[in-house]
Order: C-alpha cells, then sequence, then structure tokens
C-alpha cells in the first residue's frame, strides 16, 4: 500500500504543552481515514502540522510524498481541506465561490468553466449554481465547500469535523459524496471527527489520539472486536480516551462548537 500520509515522530509544543507527542502515522494511498479524540486531544493541531499551516516542533512528515517543511508548496499544491468553520461566501452564488477558488489556486482561464461544472455536477449542485449561497442548505454548503477543495484535483483531501451541525439527511448525503469522491477519483481522505457512526460508517482505519499521543490505529470492525463481541465505537473511544468525554471541552470548545453549528445548519 503506498502511503499518501508519513509522519515520524512528529511532535509540537506551544511553550510548556505537548499538543502532539512524537506521533508515527501511516495513511494508505485511496484510504478514507478517520483521527478521533477529545477536545484537546491534538487531532485540529496535527491536521495544521499536514497542511503546512503549522510548523512541528520536531519530527517529520510527508504528504503525498512531500516532506511538509522542505516542500511546503508542494503539499499545498496536493492537498485540499475542508475547515470546520464555514468557509463559503454567502453573498455569492455557488458557482461565484467555486471561481473565486479556481482563481485561488491558479487554474488556467481556459479550464475554469470546466472544472467547476465537472465540480458542481459531482456534488449535485449545477441546478443550484447561480443560487446565492446564503439560500443554501446546511448540506449544500458543505458539499459546495468539499467541490472548491478539489476543484484543482488534488491527491488527499483533509475535513475537520465535515458534519458539524449537519441534520442526518444532510449528513448522509456528505457521507455519501465522499465515499464517491474516494472510489471514483482514488481521493485519500482524511478526516476528524467526533462521532462514532461517521467513523463507523465512512473509515477505512481510524487513529484515536488521547493527550497528544495516538492511543490506537485500525479498523473499525478490528477495534470493536477486540474490545468484545457486542462492543461499538464508542466502546472503544472510551476504553482509550474515556476521561475525554468527563471533560467534555472547555468554554471555548463548546462555543466554538455551537457557532460553527449554527451557522453551517
Amino acid at each position: 500500500m503506498t502511503a499518501a500520509v508519513e509522519t515520524s515522530a512528529l511532535t509540537r509544543r506551544f511553550g510548556s504543552l505537548t499538543a502532539v507527542d512524537s506521533i508515527d502515522l501511516e495513511i494508505g494511498s485511496g484510504e478514507i481515514f478517520g483521527l478521533l479524540g477529545p477536545n484537546g486531544a491534538g487531532k485540529t493541531t496535527t491536521i495544521r502540522m499536514l497542511i503546512t499551516l503549522l510548523a512541528p516542533t520536531s519530527g517529520s512528515a510527508r504528504v503525498a510524498g512531500f516532506d511538509i517543511v522542505r516542500s511546503a508548496q508542494d503539499v499545498r499544491r496536493s492537498i485540499g481541506y475542508v475547515p470546520q468553520l464555514l468557509s463559503a461566501d454567502g453573498t455569492l452564488t455557488g458557482y461565484e465561490n467555486l471561481l473565486i477558488s479556481a482563481r485561488l489556486y491558479h487554474l488556467p482561464r481556459e479550464e475554469r468553466r470546466k472544472r467547476i461544472t465537472e465540480a458542481l455536477e459531482s456534488v449535485g449542485l449545477v441546478d443550484s449554481s447561480d443560487r446565492l449561497v446564503r439560500q443554501f442548505s446546511g448540506g449544500m454548503i458543505r458539499r459546495l465547500e468539499v467541490a472548491a477543495a478539489m476543484l484543482h484535483r488534488p491527491d488527499i483531501l483533509f475535513l475537520d469535523e465535515p458534519t458539524v451541525g449537519l441534520d442526518p439527511v444532510a449528513r448522509d448525503a456528505v457521507w455519501s459524496l465522499l465515499r464517491d469522491l474516494s472510489t471514483d477519483s482514488a481521493t485519500t481522505i482524511l478526516l476528524t471527527t467526533h462521532h462514532m457512526e461517521e467513523a463507523d460508517q465512512l473509515c477505512d482505519r481510524v487513529a484515536i489520539m488521547d493527550l497528544g499521543h495516538i492511543a490506537v490505529v485500525g479498523k473499525p470492525s478490528d477495534l470493536k472486536a477486540a474490545i468484545g463481541p457486542d462492543a461499538s465505537l464508542d466502546d472503544v473511544f472510551t476504553t482509550y480516551a474515556g476521561h475525554g468525554i468527563e471533560m467534555g471541552g472547555g468554554y471555548r470548545d463548546v462555543a466554538r462548537t455551537r457557532r460553527t453549528a449554527s451557522r453551517v445548519g
């Protein structure tokens, strides 16, 4: 299995706090990989290092074959990123949002319309492309954001809490979209999520982070079987990071999640 993402003793410190502590990961090309863990486990910091927004304190990582420090520009050209916070502009149409993304990705002018049309078709938004995004549902907005991240045909797609604030119907539509992307274009997908059902349904493998460490990695089915015959992924999570459930995050974590859900939902 060719590795799309590799880390070796990847570490990030903020003063005396070690947010990510010497993690080793290998994510295969074409995998849907879930990064799970309680608030403060180090998931977002890990993602930010992998997408070159944050330099590691020590250790190393390669994304799409490129070193995240020495070849940061090559990494950025090879990835798409969908943040948790709302990134689409509600004052523009769906098409206009993608046109801005096409320019930011420096797509040739003669290719932009074709790429945008293909992207809209892939997420089922062709008929809504001339509507203002502020008129979109939460699920439509998330699908548009995925389309924007995929315009330049990246090898790897990073998603931070892709279904936060979405109702079950919209969530299922996003799940279907991600499965199709992985199957049809062999895109590697790395996502963070707090929803165990999402990880169980979507991911080929998951890693559970706790206190900056990787506590366990494996297929959801294998991890559940190791706990017991009737175990769920929630049981696996509780086994390896159960204290984080009691903590529940701080005031800022709760406020950020609710604010995001309100804007996206």
